[in-house]
């Protein structure tokens, strides 16, 4: 056989494949989602947020950043309730793989270079927890500054999941005009730590 047929024959088989287990992965992160309402939280309190940066007054902006304090809360609930759910997924299931790009059965044959997706839940329930919670006494913007973070974070996280770290990367970067490397920084530090902990 023609070596470059073979090569794109190859090429192709993988390509396939790839898809097919993304497919697999996005369906079950959907199918763990569904019962919660985390992204309409989500949009809510980034909208609340956006609009409270908006304003020149700081104490119009302090007003709305308090009204945003029961959607937070909910949140954190919300995100706590699913977090607690994909514990129930199982190891192999749950594994995430550090390569930047999506190669098939890199979870299964390079189990040493994945994370867990179940960890990685909780560092970010836990995350959204101290910045709501504030013991740093931060200012309000400066809290709502880090909880975006810890948002954009999170959801950088389930698209790695889904799909690739430099999917996930370059998605943020289009979306939301933020690096990762950004991101990473701007969280709290104790989700920071614990991050670059698990992802290595």
């Amino acid at each position: 056989m023609d070596p470059i047929l073979l090569v794109l024959l190859g090429a192709t088989a993988a390509y396939i494949i790839n898809g097919k287990q993304q497919r697999q992965r996005i369906a079950l992160l959907s199918e763990q989602l569904r019962p919660f309402q985390i992204e309409k939280s989500i949009e809510t309190i980034t909208q609340g947020y956006l609009r409270a940066m908006g304003e020149t007054e700081e104490e119009r902006r302090r007003q709305i950043l308090e009204l945003m304090q029961d959607n937070e809360q909910q949140l954190v609930n919300q995100f706590s309730r699913f977090t607690a759910a994909f514990q129930k997924v199982s190891e192999e299931d749950a594994r995430v793989s550090r390569l930047p790009i999506g190669i098939p059965f890199a979870n299964q044959l390079l189990a040493s270079q994945t994370f867990d997706m179940r960890k990685a839940l909780q560092i970010h329930s836990q995350g959204f927890e101290n910045v709501i919670r504030n013991d740093a006494q931060r200012s309000p913007r400066d809290r709502a500054y880090m909880m975006t973070a810890e948002i954009l974070l999170m959801q950088h996280t389930c698209h790695w999941f889904c799909k690739s770290k430099s999917v996930a990367s370059a998605r943020m970067l289009a979306r939301n005009q933020t690096p990762h490397e950004q991101l990473v920084a701007s969280v709290s530090p104790e989700t920071r730590s614990a991050y670059l902990a698990m992802i290595g």
